[in-house]
């Protein structure tokens, strides 16, 4: 099967360097991209686990919480979606809801990988990683300040203008 770019580059993030940050950037890019009638929620599900991971590590764990619990509900929604991605998603499901309940007992992050349950998606990835230089299901770099606080050291100019742009197209109905 042919997987978007995206995609691809979404489980390279998640499972080589492990930037969630980067991975919700690359699928929230090519989710805006596609047509409003044609978009699919299993996509803001992808993003939501990437963001529950990027808060887990931070260590807020509230906000993690949160995302993890939207995420579940999606994957619920979206199985057979994300089964065409070649994720096995009850699976998923099942790791997040031990990983919200380790949340619950303040328990430190630590990486999981996203059951990909497909040989030629995971050869895909895999060279994606080698070719960027990473290494396929390596634990995250707790060390590593830029990539686990990224969120907030990033400049913000561009977001916040266009959520200004949002408001006021809303407000003009």
């Amino acid at each position: 099967m042919a997987y978007p770019k995206p995609y691809l580059e979404f489980l390279m993030y998640f499972h080589g360097n492990r930037d969630y940050f980067e991975c919700h950037e690359v699928l929230e890019e090519y989710w805006k991209e596609v047509d409003p009638k044609n978009r699919s929620s299993h996509w803001v599900g992808l993003i939501q686990i990437a963001v529950g991971f990027y808060h887990y590590r931070r260590g807020n764990l509230s906000g993690a919480a949160r995302t993890f619990k939207k995420a579940i509900q999606n994957i619920e929604m979206n199985q057979e979606q994300l089964t065409q991605l070649g994720i096995h998603a009850a699976e998923l499901q099942n790791m997040l809801v031990d990983i919200s309940h380790e949340l619950s007992m303040n328990q430190p992050y630590k990486s999981i990988n996203i059951p990909v349950m497909e040989a030629s998606l995971i050869k895909q990835v895999q060279s994606l990683c080698e070719e960027n230089g990473y290494s396929w299901c390596s634990p995250s770099d707790l060390t590593n300040n830029e990539l686990i606080h990224r969120h907030s050291l990033r400049d913000r100019t561009e977001v916040i203008l266009e959520r200004q742009n949002a408001l006021k197209r809303k407000k003009r109905g």
